[in-house]
């Protein structure tokens, strides 16, 4: 075994177990390990992609990386394809595999980035667990350029350990987020029964008081008149506020199917719903929640913006997905997909979505209407309703 890896396997995975208790940070999780791996093997260099579909990556942890690849902030590390990364996209980097042609560390050369360190090979290890798929772990040292198959197994045993940890971290993280949006829906139901059943009545208390006094006024009480008419629209207006508050902070009708729910709130904002394909869905409450928010905001848009009185909307499920589909014939505006967006309600629509693992798709043109698309991964079933 290389002299890089002077201390026992025993040892080190131990060592690597202990560091990996030590967080629930995903990223001082993963900077962590990686220094103590380098210490205990007594290897220089390594880094550590977090992988998405192609071509998204990141580097989450890094160390030693040299001056030739570490200027404007790591950038060389943080853009571009490379060996390990196509290899991973492509399916076939499913063990640890020594790196000979590094396109990072040739391109440092070629465009005379600076010093390398000595560094011209390093090893990919794939991190995964129970058949999921995170990222690489790299690992070099200066004039190495080869690692042996006892320090490729040795590799591959810490990346399982790593797998395993960023599982449980992630999963840990989406429990948390999870808990949180079923503490915030408690929370605006709560709101919404307050609100209905003080504030709604007065307000409908005072409209009703305003209409009785006029009644008993004479018709020489002009002024008066006039302000109980005025004291009278203004209460009715509060009211018609607050019903549009109440029903985005509880939606009536979800709890009979999400497009029951949608459908009777562009109603309620005067739209006419066209083409509606109404079903009830067996969805978890959070996914719910989240179709209806964005649903709810795509509508919003609508009746602002659009200046047309119809409404289009469409629920499917298919191939593991579920999809919700907003559209309007209406003005439409230039949309352009490689800027960033331009609202703060396209932009809440765009991050909710991933926060729930589901994508956001625009299309948009002026005099042509817009459509609203967004798609999670489902594994309910439908179920009938509506």
């Amino acid at each position: 075994m290389s002299k890089h890896f002077e201390n026992s396997d025993l040892l080190t995975l131990k060592v690597i177990a202990e560091t990996l208790n030590r967080s629930n940070d995903l990223q001082d999780m993963l900077q962590s390990v990686l220094e103590k791996l380098l210490d205990v093997t007594g290897l220089t260099t390594g880094w550590v992609f977090m992988i998405n579909e192609q071509p998204k990556f990141t580097l989450i942890a890094s160390h030693h990386i040299p001056p030739a690849l570490a200027w404007e902030n790591q950038k060389p590390m943080c853009e571009g394809r490379c060996f390990c990364l196509n290899k991973y996209w492509d399916g076939k980097l499913n063990q640890p595999v020594n790196i000979i042609e590094c396109k990072r560390l040739e391109d440092a050369l070629k465009y005379d980035w600076g010093d390398t360190q000595g560094l011209t090979h390093h090893a990919t290890v794939p991190l995964t667990a129970g058949g999921e798929r995170f990222g690489i772990l790299n690992v070099a040292a200066p004039n190495k350029t080869h690692f042996s198959d006892e320090e490729l197994t040795l590799l591959q045993s810490v990346a399982y350990q790593i797998g395993t940890a960023v599982k449980r971290t992630m999963e840990s993280a989406g429990l948390y987020r999870k808990k949180r949006e079923l503490a915030l829906i408690e929370e605006r139901n709560r709101l919404a029964r307050d609100l209905h059943d003080s504030v709604s009545q007065k307000l409908f208390s005072l409209s009703l008081t305003a209409r009785g006094l006029k009644e008993h006024l004479s018709e020489e009480a002009g002024v008066v008149k006039e302000s109980l008419d005025h004291m009278q629209e203004m209460s009715k207006e509060a009211l018609r506020e607050m019903r549009s508050l109440i029903w985005q902070l509880r939606p009536s009708g979800v709890e009979e199917g999400i497009m029951t729910g949608l459908k009777k709130y562009a109603e309620h904002l005067g739209l006419a719903v066209v083409g509606c394909v109404e079903g009830v869905y067996d969805l978890p409450r959070i996914a719910e929640e989240a179709l209806w928010r964005i649903g709810q905001e795509a509508i919003n848009n609508v009746r602002k913006h659009a200046q047309t009185d119809q409404i289009g909307m469409k629920l499917e499920s298919s191939a593991g997905e579920i999809t919700l589909e907003i559209t309007d014939n209406g003005c439409g505006f230039d949309y352009n997909p490689e800027m960033p967006l331009g609202t703060l309600g396209l932009r809440g629509m765009k991050e909710r979505a991933e926060m729930f693992a589901g994508i956001l798709h625009i299309k948009s043109k002026k005099g042509d209407g817009t459509r609203i698309t967004v798609t999670f991964p489902y594994k309910g079933r439908e179920t009938d309703g509506n």
